[in-house]
């Protein structure tokens, strides 16, 4: 513990500096107006920033990165609330009581528990990561590539058992994504691959280009062709803070789904949308008027606007203290920190304690920050509901392609961009989920080299696999979960009883 709480100093002394508390704030800002504005997303707004972190110190352009995506998480409740709208996909849930509050005039109250409960739960998550992230990487520091190589191949099983959708699409997605990433030289001897004699190709799949493509691109086509009109219910936003009888009513949401969503962030294939979700479904449950859900049920609001921010901290540890991302976002993470040369996984606390400590750190202040961010200017970013998309769509796509050519100065990543635009907007269309995809993508290159390096470490081959009771345990869970998810298929068929 005491361990743990000198890291924690260590992590403020770092960020106390004007330039990170800058980065900090600026970080939050963007992903509160993110969360808040329909149709852009923490994934959208993530990949058009990357480039701009390059010129930044790893840690400041990891510290903005991560205020992004939990202030994502804020705002999303603003427009869910207000509109009906989720800003981005884990306030889904929060339309279905919150916009019903709204329209009994109650906004107020919806926004304020909405506000209150996810700086409890981003604080009550970043707690627990401060204790639970160093002990994980003390056990995963004595891992070789055996081991590693089998907790990818479980991290990526587990992605496939999380999504909703179908199976055999999540695998096909992920096939893609070693396909794509096999793309360029080969990491041990050099050698070219699938790149059918093109220069641009020997270098690889740019990732900033794909992820543009896939969540920048895609999701102005998908907003582009919906454009949908609504309503605002409120101009002016009164009595933001909850009356006594609404924190009797949510202060048990509020910690039950603090703990569910860190639980979900750290599961592979979780996060934030899953815990929302099933937060929801539990406060439904347990309730003794479960009726009253979908009627303007204040702990339909607490309770998964708790557990997304929660699993903001909870999908951090895997990254930070494994190098496993538990969703497409943490991939994106996972992409800056090898992009800017620092190698995630069990080492990276003891190796650079600095950048894991400044993270931490800057997750307690960003937390403050967005509380003042979300009550006191909660009236400013009702007045960015007005915008019309019609004029941010264009707004958005010339980021998209700035951030893009702005990485390499190479006018093919433009085209690589486009491509993986069109095709993640015909993939969407066809329900096909792009998680698989995106953590496949980024997780290919370290799983090929863990396992090649096995090999060669081993006179027995593979067997090397089975011949180490950590590397053993953890791919006999893989072939566990692997049977479960095919048997589930089979009975959601009707093949089985």
């Amino acid at each position: 513990m005491m361990e743990a709480l000198n890291g924690l100093l260590t992590g403020f002394a770092v960020i106390l500096t004007p330039s990170n508390l800058y980065l900090c704030f600026l970080g939050s800002l963007i992903g509160t107006l993110v969360g808040v504005l329909p149709g852009v997303g923490p994934l959208a707004a993530l990949a058009l920033l990357l480039p701009v972190t390059f010129t930044l110190s790893p840690i400041g352009g990891l510290v903005m990165l991560a205020s992004i995506f939990y202030g994502a998480m804020y705002g999303g409740s603003t427009t869910s609330i207000l509109l009906n709208i989720p800003g981005e996909a884990a306030s889904v849930v929060t339309c279905f009581d919150g916009h019903q509050m709204a329209r009994q005039g109650r906004a107020g109250p919806a926004l304020g528990i909405a506000a209150i409960g996810s700086f409890i739960a981003g604080t009550l998550g970043v707690v627990i990561m401060t204790f639970f992230a160093p002990a994980i990487a003390a056990v995963a520091i004595r891992f070789g590539p055996p081991e590693n190589f089998s907790l990818m191949v479980l991290g990526l099983v587990c992605t496939l058992f999380m999504i909703s959708g179908s199976t055999i699409k999540g695998v096909l997605m992920m096939a893609l994504g070693f396909l794509t990433a096999a793309v360029g030289l080969d990491v041990v001897n050099g050698r070219e691959r699938y790149t059918f004699g093109s220069v641009d190709l020997s270098g690889g799949v740019e990732l900033l280009a794909v992820v543009i493509g896939l969540f920048g691109i895609a999701e102005i086509l998908s907003n582009v062709e919906t454009m949908a009109k609504s309503t605002l219910l409120a101009d002016r936003i009164r009595g933001l803070w909850p009356s006594l009888a609404d924190w009797r009513a949510s202060w048990r949401p509020i910690l039950r789904g603090s703990g569910l969503g860190f639980v979900l962030g750290l599961v592979p294939g979780g996060g934030p949308v899953t815990a929302a979700f099933m937060s929801y479904a539990l406060e439904k449950r347990i309730a003794a008027q479960p009726d009253r859900f979908g009627k303007g049920a204040i702990e339909g609001v607490a309770g998964p606007e708790s557990a997304n921010n929660s699993a903001v901290a909870g999908s951090l540890i895997p990254v930070l203290s494994l190098g496993i991302p538990s969703n497409p976002v943490t991939a994106l993470l996972l992409g800056a920190l090898i992009i800017q040369g620092i190698q995630p996984g069990p080492l990276f606390i003891a190796q650079r304690p600095d950048l894991f400590w400044g993270i931490v750190a800057s997750m307690y202040i960003g937390n403050v920050f967005l509380l003042l961010l979300n009550l006191p200017l909660v009236g400013l970013w009702v007045q960015f509901l007005r915008i019309p998309y019609r004029v941010m769509f264009p707004v958005v796509l010339l980021l998209c392609v700035v951030g893009t050519y702005s990485a390499n100065k190479n006018v093919f990543d433009l085209w690589v961009m486009l491509g993986f635009g069109v095709a993640g907007y015909v993939l969407r269309k066809l329900e096909y989920d792009l998680a698989p995809f995106v953590i496949a993508f980024v997780l290919a290159p370290l799983l090929e080299q863990s396992l090649r390096q096995s090999l060669v470490m081993s006179p027995d081959g593979a067997m090397i696999l089975i011949k180490r009771p950590v590397t053993a345990l953890l791919l006999a869970v893989s072939v566990v979960l692997t049977f479960l998810m095919f048997r589930r298929r089979t009975k959601s068929e009707g093949g089985l009883p």
